[in-house]
């Protein structure tokens, strides 16, 4: 049988290669000798921060016992939570995420350590240790599989969040599997899970699902606006607030149905749902907070109106658009992107010359890949737009002689969709490239040739093949 060492053995062989006595010890490790004593002759358990001060006075990096510590005092004892949790913390702290891993593993065959871990995770979630959250998230979610709980849809929903990033086919593959769990939350949490839904499969263009989830969002929406403003019903007070006020949710609902009808080219059905969050006029609330909302709402209307029409083949509008575009106040880099977006469509669609235009958005342009993500639109809706702006400016100068701007545009675009892991759009890119080859000088071919390759071998590596003639 393998023999385990302690970490008692490890100081007291210490003590003697060095030659220090208890109290020259604690002195170094500022513990009192009757703490040493105790850990040396393991009448007390061992704390976290004493470890953490042994450690360092042994001259030892952070966290250089903690797979000893897992061993000797979490999985051959009775799990003890005042000991495991700052265990824990420390353990996000130090980005040691295997010993987080195996205590979850030692300690989740009991459901009643469930709470306390998810509260732990809840705590690491808000101080974006999202690593170290998201494994005790999985594995409480492990343990309660059958137990159809609030709590496990609650860790679905943080394991979704988590997991979504630049890979979208692996945001699909998160959004799946989270998505059977939206009704087994509170019904208020059901509002932010149906709308984040709703903006990864938007950014994956999955307009079906976009529109299933902004119908189940308004829905459940109105239920709650209906519920909150009943006259014989006092104002609930609602321990857990949405992220928006609950009118918001019906207004994007309609926005996002807006959208949906945009992309099937059904512009009609599109402004129409454009006209009803245009207008608010059933909002019963009057507070500063509700005032900017609408206006919110009805500024994003008022452009998305114009744009409807441009994209429908009203090129008459564009300067109108033009003119909006100027007159906005607190416009966002993301907000000129989109704007640019859509002009390049319709210009691309309908062969207008916009290259006036273009150079209004110079700025824009250059900064193109340069955002930051702050919630599920701007994490994966604004990357989508950004990747395909840039393939569409490519398209632009391209069909127009302008081919260093154009491949320029087109090897952004390229690179971002490889990034996203967007397949189809990605081909997209290399079908634009090879259409226009002929007219790409040397440098811009070993370019191209040289991140193909790139991308080849990545995923070669990735999927464990081997060329073997390298």
């Amino acid at each position: 049988m393998k023999h385990t060492p302690t970490i008692r053995a490890e100081l007291d062989r210490y003590l003697q290669q060095e030659g220090l006595s208890l109290t020259q010890f604690g002195h170094i490790a500022d513990m009192n000798r009757g703490a040493v004593s105790a850990i040396v002759t393991g009448n007390k358990p061992l704390s976290v921060n004493q470890l953490d001060r042994i450690t360092e006075a042994m001259g030892l990096p952070e966290g250089h016992f903690y797979d000893l510590f897992i061993e000797n005092y979490i999985i051959d004892h009775p799990p003890n939570m005042r000991r495991i949790e700052p265990f824990l913390f420390r353990c996000a702290e130090l980005d040691k995420l295997d010993a987080i891993r195996r205590v979850v593993g030692a300690i989740m065959d009991n459901l009643l350590y469930s709470p306390k871990l998810f509260e732990i995770a809840e705590e690491l979630l808000s101080q974006e240790k999202n690593a170290a959250a998201l494994l005790l998230y999985e594995g409480v979610a492990e343990a309660e599989k059958y137990q159809h709980s609030e709590r496990l849809a609650v860790c679905q929903y943080r394991i979704f969040t988590i997991q979504i990033g630049d890979d979208q086919s692996q945001n699909l593959k998160a959004a799946t599997l989270f998505e059977p769990f939206v009704e087994r939350l509170d019904e208020i949490d059901q509002l932010d899970a149906l709308k984040d839904l709703a903006n990864v499969y938007r950014s994956l263009r999955k307009w079906d699902k976009v529109d299933e989830m902004a119908r189940q969002m308004r829905t459940k929406a109105e239920i709650q606006y209906s519920l909150k403003h009943q006259e014989k019903r006092e104002l609930r007070d609602i321990e857990k607030r949405t992220r928006g006020p609950l009118f918001g949710y019906i207004a994007y609902a309609d926005l996002l149905c807006a959208g949906v009808y945009e992309a099937q080219g059904d512009y009609h059905q599109a402004l129409q749902y454009t006209y009803a969050y245009a207008n608010l006029d059933w909002v019963k609330e009057t507070d500063e907070d509700t005032q900017h909302w609408i206006g919110l709402f009805k500024h994003w209307a008022k452009a998305n109106i114009i744009v409807n029409k441009l994209l429908s083949g009203d090129i008459k509008v564009l300067q109108e658009y033009i003119e909006y575009i100027d007159a906005a106040e607190d416009t966002t880099q993301e907000d000129k992107v989109i704007q640019l977006l859509n002009i390049m469509i319709a210009a691309n669609r309908y062969d207008i010359d916009v290259s006036n235009i273009i150079k209004r958005f110079e700025a824009d342009i250059v900064s193109l890949s340069q955002h930051s993500p702050s919630d599920m639109y701007t994490q994966q809706v604004v990357p989508d737009y950004f990747a395909w702006c840039g393939y569409e400016l490519a398209h632009y100068y391209l069909h127009r002689n302008s081919y260093d701007d154009g491949f320029k545009h087109l090897m952004y675009s390229m690179v971002s969709y490889h990034t996203l892991n967007n397949e189809t759009y990605f081909i997209n890119c290399m079908g634009l490239f090879l259409h226009f080859r002929e007219h790409a000088t040397p440098e811009t071919k070993a370019n191209f040739l040289n991140f193909i390759e790139k991308v080849w071998m990545n995923n070669v590596k990735k999927n464990g093949t081997v060329d073997r003639r390298s």
